[in-house]
This record gives C-alpha cells, structure tokens and sequence, in this order.
C-alpha cells in the first residue's frame, strides 16, 4: 500500500465513497474504511441502491415488517435506502463534527422520475431531509433545467444539497448561479449560511466513453490522439469556472454573510476504458477544495498504486480548451455529446430506480403474510 490517499487528502481532496450497502454498515467496513483510507463521505444514486438490495443482504427482516403492514412499493424503498442513509450518516457523524460539517456527509437523491418536474423535486427534497433527520446529509437534485430552479428553492430553504448530473460547462456555471440564489434567498429569510452546504458532481468518465467512441469513427491519426483528452480537459475548465465564480463580488457578499463554497466534486470516476490506467480521473484531477467520490475498486486501485504529484488541474486551461477546440475541429459538437450524456444519465437512473420497484415488489409479495 502507498500513501496515495493521505497524499490526496493532503492537497485538498476529500475523498467519498461512491458505494452504499446495510451490508457495508453493519460489517464494519464503512468505519473502518473511514479509519483506514482516509474516506470521508459517501454518495449513493439509484442504481447503487439497486444493487444493494437485489444483492439481498440485510433487508429481509426489514421488507418483511414492510410486507406485514401492506405498506406501498415506493414507501417500502423510501424507508429502505433511508435508514440505510440515516446509519452511514450516523457511522460518519465523528468526521462531519471534526470538519465542522464541510464532510462527513451521506448523499441520497430524490426520485429519478422527478428529474423534469421542479415543483415534486423541491417536494421529495424537503420529505427526505425530514425522514432522513440527519444534519450530515446532502439531498441530490439532478442538474436538469427543471432542477436549477429546485436546487435555488431547496437551498433557500437551508436543506443543504448535493446537484448531480452535470457534463457540460456552461450548465455548471448554471448551477453555481441557483446556488448563490438560493443563499440569497436563505439570507433573506434569516437563515444561518454557515450550516448550508452544497458539491456540485460533474461527472467525467462519461464525457470519454461518448466523445472517444466518436474519435474512433473519424479514425484519422489527429483523432486518435484525442482520445482520453476530453473528460480531463471538461473537468479542469470547470474547476476554472469555479474559481471565478467564487471570487467574485456576488459571492464576496454571501461569503461575508458566513457562506460556503459549493465544491466541485467529480463524478463517476471509475475508468470506463481499460487502456486508460485505472486511476486517471484521481491522480489527474487533483486540486484544493475538491471531492473525488470513488467507487470502490478505484479507491482500492488509488490505494494501491496512485499518483499524487501535487495540483494536477491549475495552470493547465490553456492546454484543456485547446484539446476540446481540437475536438470540436473534428466536427464533433460538445453540446450534443453533453445533451445526450445528460439525457442518458436521467434515463439510467429511472431504470436503476424502476428494476429496483419491480425486485421491492416482487419481494413484498413474497414475504406478505397469508390472509386469516
């Protein structure tokens, strides 16, 4: 083992699990994980919760209760990945006190189906922060267009919010701007900025598999050597709008008032290729006042093997935008490429959560007493 990951937390870079399981709590390995490798957050999304629980392990007891009192499918998912949410938050409570609440967090989403509907987002936000009572976690609202006015709302509200699903620029920029207007909101109300707390996930992985695969079909030698650039240069022009944001006069005010920034967190992290080295997005992305939530064989992989040389983003924007304008170049439209991974992120998720109402289902059937 390197210190790898003590080198990473060192530069800035709270490290997360991308990874949430009852089986994960209860056997200790959450906590020990905490202890040992340095993690000091956890997101989850649907499809981790589908897998969790399809895998079976710890919830018997719990959808069998579920299934005596005829409770519905979808509250019988709500209680699940709620307590599960409600334990790690618990597991994580001595590192949310030590940082003063920056980590230590637990991330759970509101229903997927809700993507494009502003007004049951800001609704299923406000009824997963009562259920979840914990102040350590983060509700998730996607970086949808009817997310941005959302993500103000629920902020404003001082619920402090983790915004998912982001690929493209300029709706990063979009989505630091509903979190400042959210704090303006809570200001106005009379609320404590101080306990408000926001990441904003922009998710890398995704932009290589989409725009390398569209690489490969031009197939020149220009284009070829393009391939693995994009994800890296997207992120690190993202981390350039971050710091312009939050130097700026608007922020300036909210900053004073007692606010926090809204940290960059990169997302889906995991190398989807495997020519690339499995820690790329880690040792590559490194910069203070970051999140890189893992999953767990990259954790592993970082662990094991990582480079951490120092900031790996700053000082290289020039080089980022120019390996996106030699993209662009190729005939290769980025807002269709963040379009699409957007489009496809929302769908997958809604899939995760529809397989995962069909096995809830299926097992309360099963498990629901006789009649008489």
């Amino acid at each position: 083992m390197t210190d790898a990951l003590k080198r990473l937390s060192d530069e800035g870079v709270a490290i997360w699990l991308d990874d949430l399981s009852r089986k994960r709590i209860t056997s200790g390995n959450l906590a020990e994980l905490i202890d040992q490798q340095h993690v000091v957050g956890v997101t989850t999304n649907p499809s981790i919760f589908q897998k969790a629980i399809s895998a079976g392990d710890g919830y018997q007891q719990q959808l069998a209760e579920l299934a005596a009192r005829k409770v519905t499918v979808d509250e019988a998912i709500r209680m699940i990945t709620t307590a599960d949410v409600r334990d790690a938050a618990d597991v994580l409570r001595p590192v949310f006190d030590a940082t003063g609440g920056q980590d230590g967090r637990v991330s759970i989403e509101v229903d997927p189906r809700l993507a494009h509907n502003t007004g049951a987002t800001v609704a299923e936000a406000k009824q997963l922060a009562w259920l979840v009572d914990r102040p350590n976690t983060l509700i998730k609202i996607p970086a949808t267009k009817a997310g941005l006015p959302a993500i103000t709302e629920v902020i404003g509200l001082g619920i402090s919010v983790n915004v998912t699903l982001i690929f493209s620029l300029e709706r990063y920029r979009e989505v630091m701007d509903a979190y400042l207007a959210g704090l303006e909101k809570a200001k106005a109300a009379g609320l404590d900025l101080s306990l408000i707390r926001s990441v904003a996930s922009f998710f890398v992985s995704r932009v290589d598999s989409e725009i390398d695969k569209r690489l490969d079909k031009v197939g020149t030698d220009e284009a070829k050597s393009l391939k693995g650039k994009a994800a890296l240069a997207n992120a690190r022009l993202a981390y350039q709008a971050y710091e312009e944001v939050f130097s700026s006069d608007r922020w300036a005010a909210l900053d004073k008032a007692g606010a926090n920034k809204q940290r960059p967190l990169w997302a889906s992290t995991g190398v989807k290729d495997p020519a690339y080295k499995d820690t790329l997005y880690v040792d590559d992305l490194v910069a203070p006042g970051t999140v890189n939530t893992m999953p767990e064989a990259t954790l592993e992989a970082t662990a094991d093997h990582g480079q951490i040389t120092g900031d790996t983003v700053r000082g290289t924007y020039d080089g980022a935008k120019a390996d996106l304008d030699a993209i662009a170049r190729l005939g290769i439209s980025y807002d269709d490429v963040v379009q699409l991974l957007e489009d496809e992120g929302v769908e997958k998720f809604e899939a995760s959560w529809n397989d995962l109402l069909k096995s809830t289902e299926a097992e309360l059937k099963r498990l629901a007493p006789s009649e008489g």
